[in-house]
């Protein structure tokens, strides 16, 4: 008859590989006991580890991860706001004061590019003079360059036709080869008055950078990385009273405000922007512009003023919020990337679990090339970006969202009379009006999607101002909505 083991048979194994030695002594079962107990319990706590694990993955997949993508200087931390000012307003009030080292940063920067472009001209004039030889050359003399059929790019070298470096305009006649400049002497008060503040900005910008410094990725920008926010009040608070940086630029810009006004009022200033000798960036005029206020005493950053600051997104801040939808509360990641092309590297490993993408370029930017190569046209650059989201296979049933953003930026450059077509050739004899540009770019993008849209997926496209909280809320609203039905239905849900 053929024996049957059981669980407590001798002839067991383990049994036989646990059982105490015949011999074991009352000291070695104490010690072997405890040795026993230690084994349960790193076994209960991987079991209770492994048990988390199932859960937050579980949860994670109900999450949904938004990726905001585009080139650098397109607003997508703007839009990242808008999502925190909509979702999550006590985060972005716990931080409002560290956006005071941003604004001044801001505000210092735009003061010493005016001062040296002033110092290149060799100080021409101080508006006294409105008819001066070197003003008439700003204002009316200033002429559009034609495109040589020598430096005329092929179009099939871009994704649309663009100038491939900017124009460049006939060289006026040099400063000092002209009769005597009037007024340099102004100037130069207001540069030995303001040098003190304009010193500070190496000391603001090491302060938000945290000595980080990202080669190959712009001309002198300054880059932070996630957390930054924490990492400057913590630096501000850890000086005992007040943070003495902050604090002597705040002083120093209170005393200065009479001298900024003059010079941003400046007419020779005005006359350099106008022919584009001068290019300030965008957050520059809105700053300038309300110096009074951002320059008193005790100044606390407005909403406005956090959306208008500008300062670039290093690597990539995950942002996570609880969003209610049709009485549902779902976690968003919301992750905001550096553009810059020596960052782009790092959005690939974002792109195996996210739900959706919204691509963020700015049409505004028709007559500007990109700090990292001077000859390629930024629209080009987005196209060609938006190109690879659109074709990479990882991301082929993700939702997708279009912003073409800056249009009020847009507006104002059109309503100036730049020339859409001098920078982007392939525009041709259109009229160069706001609708006719807006289509034309909307048409080229949505080419592009066409081209590589195997899988019939609805491409949103929103023209946007992401600085105005109204209507980027209300955009907001209908994509959160668009997501989340895309979101269930890939769930299986609907």
């Amino acid at each position: 008859m053929m024996r049957t083991s059981s669980i407590r048979s001798q002839d067991d194994p383990l049994s036989l590989a646990i059982r105490p030695p015949p011999e074991e002594s009352d000291s070695d079962r104490h010690i072997r006991l405890q040795h026993e107990a230690e084994a349960r319990r790193i076994s209960e706590q991987i079991d209770e580890e492994l048990r988390f694990e199932r859960e937050k993955l579980k949860k994670s997949k109900s999450d949904v991860k938004l990726l905001l993508l585009g080139q650098a200087e397109s607003g997508k931390s703007t839009l990242q706001k808008q999502f925190q000012l909509m979702y999550s307003p006590a985060s972005l009030e716990s931080e409002r004061m560290s956006w005071r080292t941003v604004v001044y940063f801001n505000v210092v920067r735009s003061i010493k590019k005016i001062l040296t472009t002033l110092e290149a001209w060799d100080d021409i004039d101080d508006g006294t003079d409105s008819q001066s030889t070197l003003e008439r050359q700003e204002l009316g003399d200033y002429l559009p360059p034609r495109a040589s059929s020598s430096a005329t790019p092929s179009v099939h070298s871009s994704q649309i036709g663009v100038a491939l470096s900017p124009p460049s305009p006939t060289s006026p006649t040099s400063p000092t080869a002209s009769s005597p400049i009037r007024g340099s002497t102004a100037i130069s008060d207001l540069r030995r008055r303001l040098l003190p503040l304009t010193n500070t900005e190496p000391q603001l910008a090491d302060r938000l950078s945290g000595g980080v410094a990202v080669s190959g990725s712009g001309k002198g920008e300054v880059y932070v990385r996630s957390g930054w926010q924490a990492r400057t009040i913590q630096k501000a608070l850890s000086v005992i009273d007040a943070d003495p940086l902050v604090d002597d630029v705040a002083r120093m810009l209170e005393q200065s405000r009479e001298d900024i006004r003059t010079l941003w009022e400046n007419q020779v200033v005005r006359a350099l922007m106008t022919s584009r000798k001068l290019k300030l960036d965008e957050w520059s005029e809105f700053f300038l512009n309300d110096i009074s206020r951002i320059s008193a005493r005790n100044y606390v950053p407005s909403t406005d003023d956090i959306l208008h600051a500008r300062i670039q997104t290093m690597g990539v801040a995950e942002h996570i919020f609880d969003v209610d939808i049709h009485g549902k509360t779902v976690t968003w990641h919301l992750f905001d990337v550096g553009g810059a092309r020596g960052q782009r590297h790092s959005w690939v490993p974002y792109f195996d679990d996210a739900n959706a993408i919204i691509f963020v370029s700015p049409i505004s930017a028709f007559d500007q090339y990109l700090e990292e190569d001077p000859r390629t046209n930024r629209i080009d650059d987005s196209l060609q970006l938006f190109t690879q989201i659109c074709s990479n296979q990882l991301l082929k049933k993700v939702h997708l969202v279009l912003f073409l953003n800056k249009t009020d930026i847009l507006r104002k450059k059109l309503e100036r009379g730049l020339s859409v077509s001098k920078y982007i050739l392939s525009y041709g004899d259109r009229p160069n009006e706001y609708e006719s540009v807006v289509q034309y770019f909307r048409a080229h993008f949505l080419q592009v999607h066409r081209r590589n849209n195997e899988n019939r997926r609805v491409l949103y496209t929103h023209l946007t101002n992401v600085v105005d909280t109204k209507a980027t809320q209300s955009i907001i609203g209908n994509v959160r909505d668009s997501i989340f039905r895309g979101y269930l239905q890939s769930a299986a849900l609907v």
